[in-house]
């Protein structure tokens, strides 16, 4: 007769969390790691348990239970924790307390998993060098595009291709902006404040109109796309606050819609990195996505071209990018910052948007009388810039002072383009600033 012994296999250890940050993101993972606790358990090999918590105000209400948890006032004191395996920093802003926990984590060590675009965009270099050096992972899913899985895409779905260009539509709050300003033909500061009641923006919305937010996470799609930090310093930024309802109702006419994008390619000049309000033709998949969704775009010489479209921020969809990462780490599963080993190089340069090439929509106020369009077109014809097309829409009533003129450009130099916007500027038919916007063809 044959024994057979049989026991239990020794439970596995936790994965232990001390979450620095208790807002809508820091509150909504908690909600999130609660509720999936056994999904999580079971995809992740162990339990994932939040063990301490940071924040200013303890008397706040964040709609979870606390109890039990350690509570830290100064979220450095959580990364001294021993019993802390793991710190989730959810604070916010590129330098101050966020930047010292992370810093103060990876020197100690501890993986390390932020939501925190601006830090990594900003800092992405020194950080890599410290997680490398203190064999300590650095996971930012949640940093770019919300719930979409851009990062893991990015750095590990396309790894065995050559990227030659990434980006896409990266604020929902400017593409929200955007789509509502051409369904209704309000204008941009009504739809602006519109969107802040809505809770789509903030109360101080520079950081998303002016595309500094967008261009943070290009910053960090290009740092990966190309296996170098690129430099947020030298990427090219404009924002939508110049955009009207005209431009729209023109973009419209002349079969396009407008979307502020972020694009990343190389060149034989270098790494050409920008986020500015695009002309995209109305049937491609980009001018589909509207409201607050984002979309990411990726091009591989051997893959092609794809896109991936979902929610690029709240509560659920960024708890959702923590936690696949925190799954990652109680895997064991890591990889290098930016995909590569870690490199003393100092971060990649993009090159002035001045060596751009492409085509052009340009939007004039001029005076209503003969001799205008040969001004204009003169000083297009004496820079090298070619006319493709040309609209104009009569004025609004006879006394009008000034008419809208479009023009379309063909291909040409974005240094050619700007001199002549310089030149037109200048000329006393011209009432108001010029609006130049660039046309993407994808």
């Amino acid at each position: 007769m044959t024994s057979r012994t049989s026991s239990a296999s020794a439970p596995a250890t936790p994965l232990r969390l001390g979450i620095a940050g208790l807002g809508t993101v820091g509150a909504g993972v908690i909600r999130l790691l609660r509720a999936n606790a056994d999904l999580l358990r079971a995809r992740a090999g162990r339990p994932i348990e939040v063990v301490a918590v940071s924040a200013r105000d303890k008397t706040r209400d964040r709609g979870v239970d606390l109890a039990g948890l350690r509570w830290y006032e100064d979220a450095r004191e959580l990364v001294t924790d021993p019993d802390v395996d793991v710190v989730v920093e959810l604070i916010g802003g590129a330098e101050g307390t966020a930047r010292a926990v992370v810093e103060q984590a990876l020197a100690a060590g501890k993986p390390v998993v932020t939501a925190n675009k601006a830090l990594v965009a900003l800092h992405g270099s020194a950080l890599a060098q410290l997680s490398a050096t203190h064999n300590a992972p650095l996971l930012f899913e949640a940093a770019v595009a919300g719930g979409i899985p851009a990062i893991k895409t990015v750095r590990e779905g396309l790894a065995g291709d050559r990227l030659l260009r990434v980006g896409g539509i990266l604020n929902g709050t400017c593409n929200y902006i955007l789509t509502v300003m051409r369904e209704t033909g309000k204008d941009f500061a009504t739809v602006l404040k519109d969107a802040q009641d809505l809770g789509y923006a903030e109360a101080d919305p520079s950081t998303d109109i002016d595309g500094l937010d967008a261009a943070h996470k290009l910053t960090i799609l290009a740092g990966l796309a190309f296996g170098q930090p690129v430099e947020f310093s030298s990427v090219h930024v404009e924002g939508i606050r110049r955009i009207g309802a005209e431009d729209l109702s023109f973009a419209r006419a002349l079969g396009y819609r407008i979307r502020l994008l972020g694009l990343a390619h190389m060149t034989e000049c270098g790494l050409q990195a920008r986020v500015t309000p695009c002309l995209v033709p109305q049937h491609s998949p980009l001018a589909q996505v509207d409201g607050v969704f984002n979309a990411v775009v990726a091009e591989g010489e051997f893959v092609g071209r794809i896109m991936i479209e979902g929610r690029g921020a709240g509560a659920g969809p960024t708890a959702s990018a923590v936690t696949a990462d925190l799954i990652d780490i109680a895997r064991g599963h890591t990889i290098a910052v930016w995909g590569v080993q870690a490199s003393a190089g100092l971060p990649l340069r993009a090159a002035p948007i001045t060596l751009g090439h492409g085509a052009f929509y340009l939007r004039l106020a001029v005076e209503d009388r003969p001799g205008v369009i040969a001004d204009i077109t003169a000083v297009l014809r004496d820079c090298g810039v070619s006319l493709r097309s040309m609209l104009q829409h009569p004025a609004e009533t006879d006394d009008a002072p000034y008419v809208p003129l479009v023009l379309v450009t063909h291909q040409t130099s974005e240094a050619a383009m700007q001199e002549a916007v310089t030149r037109i500027d200048a000329l006393s038919v011209v009432t108001d600033s010029p609006v130049m916007i660039r046309i993407e063809t994808a």
